[in-house]
C-alpha cells in the first residue's frame, strides 16, 4: 500500500477567517459573502464584521467573538443601561441625565460619558450586560469606559434588542435610544451607513481609539430600517494605520451590504459620508 509522505511538506500557513452567511433568500448569502470579502480584499488590519437582515433571515459573521478595545461605542451601552436602569426603579430620566445622554450620543460626548458611566458605576453595567445576554463585553477598568472589550456578537446581541420588542428594554427606551443615533452629528455619521440608500433611516454610532499596540481601532454600528427593510451592522478594525485608512475600510464594507440587501433602482439615492469624519478621542492609560 502506497503511503502519501507528507514529512517534508513545509508547516501550513492558517487561512484567514472568511465571512460566513446564511439567508432565507436564494442566493442573496453566497452573493453577500463574495462582496463582503471582496471589499476587504488588499485591506491591512483586522477586520471582524456582523450582519442581520430579519425580512430576509439573513445573517453575516467574521471574527464575532474577537475582542476589541470600543472607544465611542460603548456609549450605547452606557446609554441603555441607564435607561434599563431607570425602568427597574419605576423613573423617568432626569433633565441632567438627557442632557448628558444626548450629548453622549448625538455629539459623542465624552465628559457626559464619564459622568454617566460614573454615576452607573460598573456593578449596573454589568447587570446590564447580563441581562442582555452580552457576555463577551467586558467594562473598562479605573473608569476607562473607552478599553471596554466588545465583540461583534454583542454588539449585534445589542442593536437586536434596541430594534425589536423585548424584555430588557422597553418600547419607550429603544424609541429614545433609535431618536438618539438617527440625530449623530453629520461629522460623525461615517461607517456603516455608507452607500445606504434614502428609504430606510440610519442609526449610528461610531468609535475610533488609537494605542501604542494594534495601532487604530476603528468601529462603526449601525441599524437601518423603513419601506419593508429591517437589518443591522456592525463593523469593528483595528491595526489600522490612520483613522481614515480605516474608515475606508468600514465604508467598503457597508457599501456592499447595503447594495445587496436594497439593489439599485433608477430612484435609488445612496448616503454618502464626509469626506473629514471625525470622532471623539477617548481617554486611555498613559503609555497605552
Amino acid at each position: 500500500m502506497l503511503i502519501p509522505c507528507v514529512a517534508a511538506a513545509p508547516p501550513a500557513v492558517a487561512a484567514a477567517p472568511t465571512v460566513s452567511c446564511t439567508s432565507g433568500k436564494a442566493g442573496l448569502a453566497a452573493k453577500l459573502q463574495k462582496d463582503i470579502t471582496a471589499a476587504m480584499t488588499s485591506r491591512k488590519g483586522t477586520i471582524a464584521v456582523g450582519l442581520r437582515d430579519r425580512g430576509t433571515n439573513t445573517t453575516c459573521t467574521l471574527r464575532q467573538s474577537t475582542a476589541y478595545d470600543s472607544a465611542s461605542v460603548v456609549k450605547v451601552t452606557v446609554l441603555a443601561t441607564l435607561l434599563w436602569d431607570a425602568k427597574k426603579h419605576n423613573r423617568y430620566l432626569t433633565t441632567r441625565e438627557s442632557t448628558l445622554a444626548k450629548a453622549m450620543i448625538t455629539k459623542s460626548d465624552n465628559n457626559a460619558t464619564s459622568s454617566l458611566w460614573k454615576q452607573l458605576g460598573v456593578t449596573k453595567v454589568k447587570g446590564f450586560l447580563t441581562a442582555a445576554g452580552m457576555t463577551q463585553t467586558k467594562p473598562g477598568a479605573n473608569g476607562y469606559w473607552g478599553l471596554t472589550q466588545i465583540t461583534v456578537r454583542d454588539e449585534q446581541k445589542l442593536l437586536a434588542l434596541i430594534t425589536a420588542k423585548n424584555s430588557v428594554l422597553s418600547d419607550n427606551s429603544r424609541a429614545y435610544i433609535l431618536k438618539l443615533m438617527g440625530q449623530v452629528v453629520s461629522s460623525q455619521r461615517w461607517g456603516t451607513p455608507a452607500g445606504a440608500p434614502s428609504s430606510v433611516a440610519v442609526h449610528v454610532k461610531n468609535g475610533w481609539l488609537s494605542r501604542s499596540t494594534h495601532g487604530w481601532r476603528v468601529h462603526s454600528v449601525g441599524t437601518f430600517n423603513g419601506a419593508g427593510r429591517d437589518y443591522m451592522i456592525t463593523v469593528l478594525t483595528q491595526d489600522n494605520s490612520t483613522m481614515n485608512y480605516g474608515v475606508t475600510t468600514i465604508q467598503n464594507i457597508a457599501k456592499a451590504i447595503h447594495k445587496d440587501l436594497v439593489p439599485t433602482t433608477t430612484n435609488t439615492v445612496r448616503y454618502v459620508p464626509t469626506t473629514t469624519p471625525k470622532e471623539a478621542f477617548v481617554a486611555v492609560p498613559s503609555g497605552g
